[in-house]
């Protein structure tokens, strides 16, 4: 029996972007809260998000939209990561620029230690993927395609996407 190449690189990708699922979500949490929502998306999700980056760029004039569209087209599937933003609670704190957890409540506030959970767990997925020299790029860019399009079912406020490659050379450098 031969298993060509191509076959097993595919598996492996899926293998990864599996344990990078699994490291974000045993990554450190504030307070232990976890409001975290992780998602792998390939095919016509993937397709999707590609068309509404490219709309954004088109829209807003933002030319990275246009570029990372590119980058993700080139790729198999990609990781979405939201974090359903809620205040932690902790005192004293102000991170978020408000008075307390009430205030940022209020004001439709952003509660910095829980973005900054997301932001650990993106850290904690990636290392996975550099440890396996599985290609990855963090972007902010198909994070707001996702949220445009609500692929989460989830209240998520702030997302990221992280596009995985197995190729000869990375499509996410030298981007212009």
């Amino acid at each position: 029996m031969i298993i060509q190449s191509k076959e097993m690189e595919q598996r492996a990708l899926e293998q990864v972007a599996e344990l990078m699922c699994a490291a974000a979500r045993t990554a450190p949490k504030g307070r232990g809260i976890d409001n975290l929502v992780v998602m792998v998306v390939k095919g016509r999700t993937k397709d999707q998000l590609v068309e509404e980056m490219k709309k954004i760029a088109h829209v807003s004039g933002a030319q990275f939209f246009e570029r990372d569209a590119a980058c993700l087209e080139k790729t198999q599937l990609a990781i979405l990561m939201g974090q359903k933003v809620k205040p932690m609670g902790v005192h004293p704190c102000g991170y978020c620029g408000y008075a307390n957890c009430k205030e940022n409540t209020e004001k439709a506030g952003l509660c910095a230690i829980s973005v900054g959970d997301l932001g650990i767990a993106l850290g904690s997925a990636v290392s996975v993927a550099a440890l396996h020299h599985i290609d990855n790029r963090i972007m902010f860019s198909i994070g707001r395609a996702a949220l445009n399009l609500d692929i989460f079912e989830e209240d998520v406020q702030i997302a990221y996407g992280i596009p995985l490659s197995v190729s000869g050379k990375s499509p996410f450098f030298d981007r212009g």
